[in-house]
């Protein structure tokens, strides 16, 4: 059997190689750089993709690594904790009612290394330029003008990936006005502001901020104006979380980016599916966007798996229009709704409030925010 190629070890790649691999499919991974990334980028692990990672085998390894988070905070930046959820109350739902907070650096070692134990291959530095699909197959040329056959191909490799750029599949959305800036710091915040969660989203109409605990260190995130040099807002940087705390912070790291809301017009062109940021890009409010790369790539693998062992292609055709609809009216919306919600607070203090104060709206609502409703119908 011709192998399965993926494009990107990312953490999406890599679950949909291992997914694969599992399945006794041959599978080879080409990821651009010289090896994993070191970065800290996506830190959120919802229950459905700790569901989905203990039954790849890997999740054992993941809670060794990460922070387990039973509640979340609802904070406004002023008057303090607004509300507190804690996803216990989903424990008939998940056997995971909880987050695990551990970036996603620490866990793609885990997969590579079980991937390569299921016999798979990982290919460094080799970065996907071209690609040629047709019905037997598809050829990737990579931009030393290396070229890989395989029976399939799932293009995993990012927000600007080559993969779909190659096959002209159209990324439509939009840009937010903003840019974000995260911050890592090695500052007890704990310490600093007693009694926080390890997740938190802190409202404000005029700078609202999201902290987030890791195994590391704290990670902050501001919105940041438009159309300033990037110099400036690093600078300023240390003013501003003596705005949120008024001590002296250890900045580790610091990085701007520009935040997209976009999906690509097709999950599935011929014989290849795309997954992750390659097929969709949302902001990081609630933590969504590795999330629902790894459902893509769990759920993607495993009908791609049954097509090559002989099942109707139209159930592949299926599950790749779901996840589309899935990235458009559920992961879009929550992540945006988040977005509106930071910027625009009032009239939400009350109705946090009451979602805390009763365990079935608590419920309700924590299933849409844990993502368990993208993936399955709940009561």
């Amino acid at each position: 059997m011709a192998p399965v190629l993926v494009a990107g070890a990312g953490p999406v790649g890599l679950t949909a190689a291992l997914a694969l691999a599992r399945r006794g499919v041959p599978v080879t991974v080409l990821e651009a750089e010289p090896g994993l990334a070191a970065e800290s980028r996506a830190s959120t692990f919802h229950p459905p993709s700790l569901e989905m990672l203990d039954g790849l085998g890997v999740l054992g390894r993941l809670l060794e690594r990460g922070l387990v988070s039973r509640t979340f905070q609802y904070r406004d930046r002023r008057g303090g904790v607004i509300a507190e959820l804690d996803l216990s109350v989903l424990s008939g739902d998940t056997p995971y009612p909880f987050r695990v907070q551990c970036e996603q650096s620490k866990l793609t070692p885990v997969l590579r290394d079980h991937l390569l134990d299921a016999g798979g291959e990982v290919r460094f530095g080799a970065a996907v330029r071209a690609v040629l699909a047709h019905g037997g197959g598809v050829e990737v040329t990579t931009a030393d003008g290396e070229r890989f056959r395989g029976a399939w191909l799932i293009g995993a490799d990012g927000a600007g990936s080559a993969v779909r750029r190659s096959l002209g599949v159209e990324f439509a959305g939009m840009t937010y006005p903003e840019r974000f800036l995260v911050a890592s710091t090695t500052t007890a915040v704990e310490d600093l502001l007693p009694g926080i969660a390890a997740v938190n989203y802190v409202f404000d109409p005029d700078e609202w901020l999201v902290l987030l605990r890791t195994p590391d260190h704290w990670r902050v995130l501001f919105p940041t104006p438009e159309g300033t040099p990037d110099a400036r807002e690093l600078a300023r940087l240390p003013e501003r979380l003596r705005e949120v705390a008024d001590a002296p912070w250890d900045v580790a790291h610091a990085s701007l980016y520009r935040v997209h809301q976009r999906v690509a017009g097709t999950f599935r062109a011929g014989r290849v599916l795309l997954a992750g940021d390659a097929a969709h890009v949302n902001n990081p409010l609630g933590g969504m966007g590795m999330n629902s790369g790894i459902h893509d790539a769990v759920l993607l693998a495993g009908a791609l798996a049954d097509v090559l062992g002989g099942g109707a292609q139209a159930a592949l055709d299926a599950v790749a229009a779901a996840r589309r609809d899935t990235a458009r009216s559920f992961v879009r919306r929550m992540t945006h709704g988040n977005w509106e919600r930071m910027r625009d607070p009032a009239g939400h203090h009350e109705e946090l409030r009451r979602l805390a104060a009763d365990p079935a709206e608590a419920r309700r609502h924590l299933l849409r925010t844990s993502m368990i409703a993208s993936l399955r119908d709940v009561a």
